[in-house]
Protein backbone atom coordinates (compact mmCIF):
# COMPACT_ATOMS: atom_id res chain seq x y z
CA UNK A 1 0.00 0.00 0.00
CA UNK A 2 3.01 2.60 0.92
CA UNK A 3 3.96 1.65 -2.74
CA UNK A 4 0.83 2.66 -4.47
CA UNK A 5 0.74 5.76 -1.99
CA UNK A 6 4.14 6.57 -3.71
CA UNK A 7 3.28 6.28 -6.83
CA UNK A 8 0.09 7.91 -7.38
CA UNK A 9 1.91 10.86 -5.37
CA UNK A 10 4.39 10.41 -8.12
CA UNK A 11 2.19 10.05 -11.35
CA UNK A 12 0.48 13.55 -9.86
CA UNK A 13 3.68 15.29 -10.03
CA UNK A 14 4.22 14.26 -13.40
CA UNK A 15 0.54 15.42 -14.37
CA UNK A 16 0.69 18.47 -12.66
CA UNK A 17 3.79 19.83 -14.59
CA UNK A 18 3.25 18.16 -18.24
CA UNK A 19 -0.80 18.09 -18.90
CA UNK A 20 -1.43 21.47 -18.71
CA UNK A 21 0.95 21.73 -21.59
CA UNK A 22 0.32 18.23 -23.24
CA UNK A 23 -3.62 19.32 -23.80
CA UNK A 24 -2.93 22.16 -25.84
CA UNK A 25 -0.25 21.34 -27.61
CA UNK A 26 -1.67 23.27 -30.51
CA UNK A 27 -2.68 26.36 -28.79
CA UNK A 28 -0.70 29.46 -27.87
CA UNK A 29 2.80 29.52 -25.95
CA UNK A 30 0.64 32.30 -23.67
CA UNK A 31 -2.07 29.74 -23.11
CA UNK A 32 -0.21 27.05 -22.47
CA UNK A 33 1.74 29.02 -19.19
CA UNK A 34 -1.86 29.99 -18.29
CA UNK A 35 -2.90 26.65 -18.56
CA UNK A 36 0.51 25.45 -16.08
CA UNK A 37 -0.08 28.23 -13.75
CA UNK A 38 -3.90 27.35 -13.04
CA UNK A 39 -2.78 23.71 -12.42
CA UNK A 40 0.33 24.65 -10.04
CA UNK A 41 -2.09 28.14 -8.30
CA UNK A 42 -5.61 26.65 -8.35
CA UNK A 43 -6.76 26.85 -5.08
CA UNK A 44 -9.50 24.47 -5.42
CA UNK A 45 -7.57 21.81 -7.41
CA UNK A 46 -4.98 22.11 -4.53
CA UNK A 47 -7.74 21.40 -2.36
CA UNK A 48 -8.88 18.48 -4.50
CA UNK A 49 -5.67 16.74 -4.54
CA UNK A 50 -5.16 17.15 -0.68
CA UNK A 51 -8.33 15.46 -0.14
CA UNK A 52 -7.02 12.86 -2.58
CA UNK A 53 -3.91 12.44 0.21
CA UNK A 54 -6.22 12.29 2.93
CA UNK A 55 -8.38 9.50 1.58
CA UNK A 56 -4.78 6.91 0.50
CA UNK A 57 -4.10 7.92 4.53
CA UNK A 58 -7.48 5.33 5.22
CA UNK A 59 -5.45 2.52 3.30
CA UNK A 60 -2.89 1.73 6.34
CA UNK A 61 -6.01 2.54 8.85
CA UNK A 62 -7.83 -0.50 7.02
CA UNK A 63 -5.01 -2.69 7.42
CA UNK A 64 -4.15 -2.04 10.66
CA UNK A 65 -5.00 -4.51 13.65
CA UNK A 66 -6.93 -3.98 16.31
CA UNK A 67 -5.91 -2.29 19.30
CA UNK A 68 -5.17 -4.84 22.22
CA UNK A 69 -7.13 -4.38 25.54
CA UNK A 70 -5.32 -4.68 28.71
CA UNK A 71 -7.02 -5.02 31.80
CA UNK A 72 -4.95 -4.40 35.16
CA UNK A 73 -6.85 -5.37 38.89
CA UNK A 74 -5.39 -4.46 42.37
CA UNK A 75 -6.98 -5.30 45.72
CA UNK A 76 -6.98 -3.57 48.48
CA UNK A 77 -6.85 -6.51 50.53
CA UNK A 78 -5.67 -8.86 49.04
CA UNK A 79 -7.25 -12.34 48.88
CA UNK A 80 -6.43 -15.65 50.65
CA UNK A 81 -6.14 -18.10 47.76
CA UNK A 82 -4.43 -21.60 47.93
CA UNK A 83 -0.92 -20.91 47.51
CA UNK A 84 -0.78 -17.61 48.99
CA UNK A 85 -2.25 -14.14 48.84
CA UNK A 86 -3.79 -12.76 45.02
CA UNK A 87 -2.63 -8.71 45.34
CA UNK A 88 -3.58 -7.69 41.78
CA UNK A 89 -4.57 -9.22 38.46
CA UNK A 90 -3.57 -8.25 34.96
CA UNK A 91 -5.12 -9.90 31.14
CA UNK A 92 -3.38 -8.90 27.84
CA UNK A 93 -5.98 -9.71 24.97
CA UNK A 94 -5.58 -9.66 21.24
CA UNK A 95 -8.59 -9.97 18.99
CA UNK A 96 -7.82 -11.42 15.14
CA UNK A 97 -10.23 -10.78 12.50
CA UNK A 98 -11.29 -13.55 10.50
CA UNK A 99 -8.67 -14.82 7.70
CA UNK A 100 -8.79 -12.29 4.18
CA UNK A 101 -10.66 -9.14 6.56
CA UNK A 102 -8.03 -6.84 6.42
CA UNK A 103 -7.24 -7.42 3.49
CA UNK A 104 -11.51 -6.44 1.75
CA UNK A 105 -10.58 -3.63 4.14
CA UNK A 106 -8.19 -2.23 2.51
CA UNK A 107 -9.20 -2.97 -0.86
CA UNK A 108 -12.47 -0.59 0.26
CA UNK A 109 -9.81 2.11 1.03
CA UNK A 110 -8.52 1.98 -1.96
CA UNK A 111 -11.08 2.28 -4.36
CA UNK A 112 -12.52 4.80 -1.87
CA UNK A 113 -8.97 7.08 -2.22
CA UNK A 114 -9.16 6.31 -6.03
CA UNK A 115 -12.45 7.91 -6.02
CA UNK A 116 -11.21 10.90 -4.24
CA UNK A 117 -8.55 10.79 -7.23
CA UNK A 118 -11.38 10.61 -10.02
CA UNK A 119 -13.02 13.86 -8.06
CA UNK A 120 -9.50 15.39 -8.32
CA UNK A 121 -8.99 15.00 -11.92
CA UNK A 122 -13.36 16.05 -12.64
CA UNK A 123 -11.94 19.15 -10.99
CA UNK A 124 -8.80 19.57 -13.15
CA UNK A 125 -10.79 19.05 -16.35
CA UNK A 126 -13.47 21.49 -15.24
CA UNK A 127 -10.74 24.08 -14.10
CA UNK A 128 -8.95 23.76 -17.71
CA UNK A 129 -12.63 23.96 -19.63
CA UNK A 130 -12.73 27.41 -17.86
CA UNK A 131 -9.59 28.83 -18.60
CA UNK A 132 -10.29 28.10 -22.03
CA UNK A 133 -13.78 29.13 -22.09
CA UNK A 134 -12.65 32.35 -20.39
CA UNK A 135 -9.28 32.81 -22.76
CA UNK A 136 -11.41 32.16 -26.06
CA UNK A 137 -14.06 34.78 -24.60
CA UNK A 138 -11.16 36.84 -23.70
CA UNK A 139 -9.80 36.53 -27.54
CA UNK A 140 -13.30 37.37 -28.68
CA UNK A 141 -13.73 40.73 -27.19
CA UNK A 142 -10.14 41.51 -27.90
CA UNK A 143 -11.51 41.04 -31.62
CA UNK A 144 -14.73 43.06 -31.43
CA UNK A 145 -12.31 45.57 -29.69
CA UNK A 146 -10.16 45.74 -32.52
CA UNK A 147 -13.09 45.88 -35.14
CA UNK A 148 -14.79 48.94 -33.14
CA UNK A 149 -11.58 50.87 -33.39
CA UNK A 150 -10.78 50.62 -37.06
CA UNK A 151 -14.48 51.18 -37.74
CA UNK A 152 -13.78 54.18 -35.72
CA UNK A 153 -10.82 55.01 -37.70
CA UNK A 154 -12.69 54.83 -40.69
CA UNK A 155 -15.94 56.68 -39.48
CA UNK A 156 -13.12 59.64 -38.68
CA UNK A 157 -11.87 59.73 -42.32
CA UNK A 158 -15.77 59.77 -43.46
CA UNK A 159 -16.48 62.75 -40.83
CA UNK A 160 -13.22 64.60 -42.34
CA UNK A 161 -14.57 63.95 -46.18
CA UNK A 162 -18.01 65.30 -45.16
CA UNK A 163 -16.78 68.33 -43.61
CA UNK A 164 -14.52 68.94 -46.33
CA UNK A 165 -17.76 68.30 -48.60
CA UNK A 166 -19.50 70.88 -46.74
CA UNK A 167 -16.97 73.73 -46.52
CA UNK A 168 -15.88 73.45 -50.28
CA UNK A 169 -17.92 73.58 -53.58
CA UNK A 170 -19.35 70.80 -54.68
CA UNK A 171 -17.92 69.98 -57.36
CA UNK A 172 -14.48 70.08 -55.93
CA UNK A 173 -15.29 67.97 -52.88
CA UNK A 174 -14.47 64.67 -55.56
CA UNK A 175 -11.44 65.50 -57.50
CA UNK A 176 -9.81 67.33 -53.81
CA UNK A 177 -10.50 64.10 -51.23
CA UNK A 178 -10.78 60.62 -50.72
CA UNK A 179 -10.11 57.71 -48.55
CA UNK A 180 -7.63 55.14 -48.47
CA UNK A 181 -8.49 51.79 -49.64
CA UNK A 182 -7.55 48.53 -51.23
CA UNK A 183 -9.75 49.72 -54.06
CA UNK A 184 -8.90 52.14 -56.51
CA UNK A 185 -10.03 55.57 -56.38
CA UNK A 186 -11.71 56.79 -58.90
CA UNK A 187 -10.60 60.20 -60.19
CA UNK A 188 -13.31 61.93 -61.48
CA UNK A 189 -16.92 61.49 -62.03
CA UNK A 190 -19.71 61.71 -64.70
CA UNK A 191 -20.99 64.18 -62.58
CA UNK A 192 -17.98 66.06 -62.22
CA UNK A 193 -18.28 68.21 -65.30
CA UNK A 194 -14.33 68.09 -66.67
CA UNK A 195 -14.57 71.71 -68.30
CA UNK A 196 -16.21 75.53 -67.43
CA UNK A 197 -18.55 76.35 -64.62
CA UNK A 198 -16.90 75.48 -61.57
CA UNK A 199 -13.34 74.33 -62.68
CA UNK A 200 -13.06 77.53 -64.85
CA UNK A 201 -14.23 79.52 -62.32
CA UNK A 202 -12.25 78.45 -59.72
CA UNK A 203 -9.18 78.61 -62.89
CA UNK A 204 -10.14 82.52 -63.21
CA UNK A 205 -11.14 83.79 -60.12
CA UNK A 206 -9.40 87.76 -61.00
CA UNK A 207 -12.33 87.61 -63.79
CA UNK A 208 -15.87 88.64 -63.39
CA UNK A 209 -16.30 85.94 -60.18
CA UNK A 210 -18.35 82.92 -59.79
CA UNK A 211 -19.95 83.97 -56.44
CA UNK A 212 -21.14 86.77 -56.65
CA UNK A 213 -22.73 86.13 -60.44
CA UNK A 214 -24.01 82.90 -59.11
CA UNK A 215 -27.92 82.61 -60.29
CA UNK A 216 -30.58 81.68 -58.05
CA UNK A 217 -30.81 78.28 -58.96
CA UNK A 218 -27.31 77.98 -58.41
CA UNK A 219 -27.53 80.12 -54.61
CA UNK A 220 -30.65 77.37 -53.96
CA UNK A 221 -28.10 73.88 -54.90
CA UNK A 222 -25.46 75.16 -53.14
CA UNK A 223 -27.71 75.43 -49.74
CA UNK A 224 -29.00 72.13 -50.18
CA UNK A 225 -25.92 70.74 -50.36
CA UNK A 226 -24.67 72.61 -47.74
CA UNK A 227 -27.60 71.61 -45.58
CA UNK A 228 -27.44 67.73 -47.15
CA UNK A 229 -23.17 68.13 -45.92
CA UNK A 230 -23.94 68.95 -42.28
CA UNK A 231 -26.66 66.04 -41.98
CA UNK A 232 -23.76 63.91 -42.62
CA UNK A 233 -21.51 65.11 -40.20
CA UNK A 234 -23.95 64.93 -37.49
CA UNK A 235 -24.97 61.25 -38.85
CA UNK A 236 -21.18 60.40 -38.42
CA UNK A 237 -20.96 61.88 -35.00
CA UNK A 238 -23.85 59.80 -34.15
CA UNK A 239 -21.96 56.33 -35.56
CA UNK A 240 -18.63 58.00 -33.50
CA UNK A 241 -20.33 58.30 -30.31
CA UNK A 242 -22.18 54.82 -30.70
CA UNK A 243 -19.33 53.48 -31.35
CA UNK A 244 -17.47 55.23 -28.46
CA UNK A 245 -19.51 53.49 -26.11
CA UNK A 246 -19.18 50.00 -27.54
CA UNK A 247 -15.53 50.69 -26.96
CA UNK A 248 -16.08 51.57 -23.31
CA UNK A 249 -18.25 48.55 -22.63
CA UNK A 250 -15.95 46.38 -24.39
CA UNK A 251 -13.11 47.68 -22.75
CA UNK A 252 -15.26 47.06 -19.00
CA UNK A 253 -16.77 43.54 -20.14
CA UNK A 254 -12.63 42.55 -21.09
CA UNK A 255 -11.37 44.15 -17.26
CA UNK A 256 -14.03 41.96 -15.77
CA UNK A 257 -13.07 38.72 -17.81
CA UNK A 258 -9.62 39.41 -16.86
CA UNK A 259 -10.47 39.61 -13.05
CA UNK A 260 -12.33 36.25 -13.59
CA UNK A 261 -9.05 34.40 -15.31
CA UNK A 262 -7.36 35.62 -13.26
CA UNK A 263 -8.59 34.50 -10.87
CA UNK A 264 -8.44 30.51 -11.72
CA UNK A 265 -5.05 31.63 -11.84
CA UNK A 266 -4.65 32.18 -8.02
CA UNK A 267 -3.32 35.98 -9.01
CA UNK A 268 -4.55 39.56 -8.20
CA UNK A 269 -7.65 41.04 -10.25
CA UNK A 270 -5.43 43.46 -11.87
CA UNK A 271 -2.73 41.57 -12.98
CA UNK A 272 -2.30 41.52 -16.93
CA UNK A 273 -3.38 38.89 -19.34
CA UNK A 274 -1.59 38.69 -22.82
CA UNK A 275 -4.19 38.37 -25.55
CA UNK A 276 -3.26 37.98 -29.06
CA UNK A 277 -4.95 40.37 -31.47
CA UNK A 278 -5.70 37.39 -33.83
CA UNK A 279 -6.90 33.82 -32.72
CA UNK A 280 -8.29 30.80 -35.28
CA UNK A 281 -10.49 27.85 -35.41
CA UNK A 282 -8.52 25.08 -33.26
CA UNK A 283 -7.80 22.23 -35.60
CA UNK A 284 -10.41 19.22 -34.62
CA UNK A 285 -11.48 15.85 -36.18
CA UNK A 286 -14.26 14.37 -34.20
CA UNK A 287 -15.29 10.51 -34.84
CA UNK A 288 -18.38 9.92 -32.54
CA UNK A 289 -17.81 6.16 -32.00
CA UNK A 290 -13.80 6.88 -30.99
CA UNK A 291 -14.56 9.85 -28.51
CA UNK A 292 -17.10 7.68 -27.00
CA UNK A 293 -15.21 5.05 -26.19
CA UNK A 294 -12.60 6.96 -24.76
CA UNK A 295 -15.49 8.55 -22.63
CA UNK A 296 -15.76 4.89 -21.36
CA UNK A 297 -12.49 4.52 -20.56
CA UNK A 298 -10.94 7.91 -19.33
CA UNK A 299 -14.23 9.92 -18.21
CA UNK A 300 -13.19 10.77 -14.44
CA UNK A 301 -17.23 10.78 -13.15
CA UNK A 302 -17.64 7.12 -14.56
CA UNK A 303 -14.05 6.45 -13.44
CA UNK A 304 -15.69 7.66 -9.66
CA UNK A 305 -18.89 5.59 -10.04
CA UNK A 306 -17.12 2.69 -11.33
CA UNK A 307 -14.65 2.85 -8.20
CA UNK A 308 -17.93 3.09 -6.16
CA UNK A 309 -18.99 0.11 -7.48
CA UNK A 310 -15.71 -1.57 -6.43
CA UNK A 311 -15.57 -0.15 -3.19
CA UNK A 312 -19.03 -1.65 -2.27
CA UNK A 313 -18.01 -4.80 -3.54
CA UNK A 314 -15.00 -5.12 -1.51
CA UNK A 315 -17.20 -3.99 1.11
CA UNK A 316 -19.59 -6.81 0.78
CA UNK A 317 -16.13 -9.41 0.77
CA UNK A 318 -15.47 -7.60 4.37
CA UNK A 319 -19.24 -7.81 5.67
CA UNK A 320 -19.32 -11.64 4.71
CA UNK A 321 -16.23 -12.40 6.59
CA UNK A 322 -17.30 -10.19 9.53
CA UNK A 323 -19.93 -12.57 9.85
CA UNK A 324 -17.10 -15.51 10.60
CA UNK A 325 -15.89 -15.99 14.39
CA UNK A 326 -12.97 -13.60 15.69
CA UNK A 327 -10.53 -15.30 17.22
CA UNK A 328 -8.72 -13.57 20.64
CA UNK A 329 -5.19 -14.61 21.88
CA UNK A 330 -4.15 -12.94 25.47
CA UNK A 331 -2.48 -13.95 29.22
CA UNK A 332 -3.81 -13.50 32.24
CA UNK A 333 -1.02 -12.97 35.08
CA UNK A 334 -1.80 -12.68 39.09
CA UNK A 335 0.53 -11.76 41.21
CA UNK A 336 0.57 -13.73 44.72
CA UNK A 337 1.94 -12.81 47.90
CA UNK A 338 2.98 -15.44 50.38
CA UNK A 339 0.42 -16.52 53.32
CA UNK A 340 1.35 -17.76 56.57
CA UNK A 341 -2.16 -19.44 57.14
CA UNK A 342 -1.26 -23.52 57.29
CA UNK A 343 -4.19 -23.88 55.36
CA UNK A 344 -4.22 -21.75 52.56
CA UNK A 345 0.07 -22.26 52.09
CA UNK A 346 1.74 -24.58 50.18
CA UNK A 347 5.29 -24.91 50.36
CA UNK A 348 6.15 -25.16 46.91
CA UNK A 349 2.94 -22.81 45.62
CA UNK A 350 3.03 -20.47 48.33
CA UNK A 351 3.80 -16.56 47.23
CA UNK A 352 4.62 -17.83 43.65
CA UNK A 353 2.79 -15.80 40.94
CA UNK A 354 0.72 -17.37 38.87
CA UNK A 355 0.58 -16.94 34.37
CA UNK A 356 -2.50 -18.50 32.21
CA UNK A 357 -2.50 -18.28 28.36
CA UNK A 358 -6.00 -17.48 26.77
CA UNK A 359 -8.14 -17.94 23.79
CA UNK A 360 -11.49 -16.41 22.92
CA UNK A 361 -13.82 -16.37 20.32
CA UNK A 362 -16.59 -14.76 19.15
CA UNK A 363 -19.56 -16.07 18.09
CA UNK A 364 -22.02 -14.02 15.38
CA UNK A 365 -25.27 -16.15 16.71
CA UNK A 366 -27.36 -13.00 15.27
CA UNK A 367 -27.45 -13.79 11.60
CA UNK A 368 -30.32 -11.27 10.37
CA UNK A 369 -27.54 -8.31 11.01
CA UNK A 370 -25.39 -9.98 8.77
CA UNK A 371 -27.78 -10.71 6.20
CA UNK A 372 -29.55 -7.28 6.11
CA UNK A 373 -25.51 -6.10 5.46
CA UNK A 374 -25.15 -8.40 2.54
CA UNK A 375 -28.89 -7.59 0.91
CA UNK A 376 -27.77 -3.51 1.55
CA UNK A 377 -24.32 -4.09 -0.28
CA UNK A 378 -25.96 -5.99 -3.12
CA UNK A 379 -28.27 -3.14 -3.77
CA UNK A 380 -25.78 -0.54 -3.39
CA UNK A 381 -23.84 -2.31 -5.96
CA UNK A 382 -26.99 -2.52 -8.30
CA UNK A 383 -27.43 1.50 -7.28
CA UNK A 384 -23.47 1.70 -8.89
CA UNK A 385 -24.34 -0.25 -11.62
CA UNK A 386 -27.50 2.01 -12.40
CA UNK A 387 -25.87 5.31 -11.74
CA UNK A 388 -22.91 4.31 -14.09
CA UNK A 389 -25.74 3.27 -17.11
CA UNK A 390 -26.99 6.53 -16.26
CA UNK A 391 -24.39 8.74 -16.43
CA UNK A 392 -23.09 7.31 -19.50
CA UNK A 393 -26.02 7.84 -21.40
CA UNK A 394 -25.89 11.49 -20.06
CA UNK A 395 -22.18 12.10 -21.09
CA UNK A 396 -22.92 10.26 -24.89
CA UNK A 397 -26.03 12.97 -25.12
CA UNK A 398 -23.71 15.56 -24.33
CA UNK A 399 -21.24 14.48 -26.33
CA UNK A 400 -23.81 14.59 -29.43
CA UNK A 401 -24.95 17.99 -28.32
CA UNK A 402 -21.59 19.30 -28.31
CA UNK A 403 -20.95 17.79 -31.70
CA UNK A 404 -23.66 20.05 -32.98
CA UNK A 405 -23.23 23.29 -31.65
CA UNK A 406 -19.52 22.44 -32.62
CA UNK A 407 -21.00 22.02 -36.18
CA UNK A 408 -23.35 25.08 -35.57
CA UNK A 409 -20.22 27.20 -34.99
CA UNK A 410 -18.06 26.19 -37.78
CA UNK A 411 -20.78 26.86 -40.59
CA UNK A 412 -21.61 30.20 -38.60
CA UNK A 413 -17.72 31.13 -38.86
CA UNK A 414 -17.78 29.85 -42.59
CA UNK A 415 -20.73 31.97 -43.36
CA UNK A 416 -19.62 34.84 -41.58
CA UNK A 417 -16.28 34.78 -43.36
CA UNK A 418 -17.84 35.17 -47.06
CA UNK A 419 -20.23 37.59 -46.04
CA UNK A 420 -17.10 39.84 -44.07
CA UNK A 421 -15.11 39.26 -47.54
CA UNK A 422 -18.70 40.39 -49.71
CA UNK A 423 -19.53 43.25 -47.03
CA UNK A 424 -15.87 44.03 -47.59
CA UNK A 425 -15.97 44.78 -51.44
CA UNK A 426 -19.12 46.36 -51.29
CA UNK A 427 -18.16 48.78 -48.44
CA UNK A 428 -14.82 49.63 -49.95
CA UNK A 429 -17.01 50.23 -53.68
CA UNK A 430 -19.45 52.65 -51.68
CA UNK A 431 -17.05 54.49 -50.15
CA UNK A 432 -15.72 54.72 -53.67
CA UNK A 433 -18.84 56.06 -54.89
CA UNK A 434 -19.21 58.25 -52.24
CA UNK A 435 -15.72 60.04 -52.46
CA UNK A 436 -17.29 60.58 -56.22
CA UNK A 437 -20.68 62.09 -55.51
CA UNK A 438 -22.76 58.88 -56.37
CA UNK A 439 -23.95 57.94 -53.15
CA UNK A 440 -25.31 59.34 -49.97
CA UNK A 441 -23.28 58.39 -46.49
CA UNK A 442 -26.56 56.59 -45.24
CA UNK A 443 -25.43 54.09 -47.41
CA UNK A 444 -21.46 54.29 -46.72
CA UNK A 445 -22.96 53.78 -43.09
CA UNK A 446 -25.36 50.87 -43.68
CA UNK A 447 -22.62 48.79 -45.93
CA UNK A 448 -20.26 49.98 -43.22
CA UNK A 449 -22.62 48.89 -40.18
CA UNK A 450 -22.66 45.23 -41.99
CA UNK A 451 -19.36 44.37 -42.19
CA UNK A 452 -18.44 45.48 -38.56
CA UNK A 453 -21.15 42.85 -37.51
CA UNK A 454 -20.00 40.07 -39.70
CA UNK A 455 -16.63 40.03 -38.17
CA UNK A 456 -18.06 40.44 -34.25
CA UNK A 457 -20.17 37.43 -35.45
CA UNK A 458 -17.18 35.56 -36.95
CA UNK A 459 -15.15 36.10 -33.71
CA UNK A 460 -17.96 34.76 -31.46
CA UNK A 461 -18.12 31.77 -33.69
CA UNK A 462 -14.82 31.34 -34.02
CA UNK A 463 -14.15 31.42 -29.37
CA UNK A 464 -17.90 29.14 -29.67
CA UNK A 465 -16.20 26.58 -31.91
CA UNK A 466 -12.74 26.34 -29.98
CA UNK A 467 -14.78 26.44 -26.88
CA UNK A 468 -16.90 23.16 -28.13
CA UNK A 469 -13.62 21.72 -28.97
CA UNK A 470 -12.31 22.11 -25.32
CA UNK A 471 -15.92 20.84 -24.06
CA UNK A 472 -15.31 18.02 -25.77
CA UNK A 473 -11.98 17.30 -24.66
CA UNK A 474 -13.13 17.57 -21.35
CA UNK A 475 -15.58 14.96 -21.99
CA UNK A 476 -13.00 12.63 -22.53
CA UNK A 477 -10.83 13.90 -20.24
CA UNK A 478 -7.26 16.02 -20.69
CA UNK A 479 -6.37 12.31 -19.51
CA UNK A 480 -5.79 11.45 -23.40
CA UNK A 481 -3.32 14.55 -23.95
CA UNK A 482 -1.21 13.49 -20.37
CA UNK A 483 -0.41 9.93 -21.36
CA UNK A 484 0.53 11.23 -25.17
Amino acid sequence: MKQHTSNCLIVFAAMILTSATAACGQETDSLSRYLQAAAQNNPGLKAGFLAYKAALQKIPQAGAWQDPELEMGLFLKPMDIIGGRQAGEFRLMQMFPWFGVKKAAQTEAMHMAQMAYEQFRETRDNLYLDVYTRWYTLCSLQQQLMNNRANKALLAQLEELAIRRFVSPPASSPAGYALPSPLPVAKSSPETPASGGGMAGMGGMGGSGAAPGMSSEGKMASMESSGGGMADVLRIQIEMVETDSAIESLLSEIQAEKAGFNALLNRPPGSEVQIPESFGQTPFLLDEASAMNQIENQNPMLGMINEEGLAYKAKAEMDRKMSYPMLGVGLQYMLIKKTGDPMFGMNDMNGKDMVMPMISVSIPLYRNKYKAQQRENNLWQQASREKYDNARNALASELYKTKHLLDDAARKAALYTKQEELAKTACNLIVQEFVAGKTDLAGVIQVQRQLLGYRLKKAEAIAAYNIMVASIHKLISFKKDTEQ
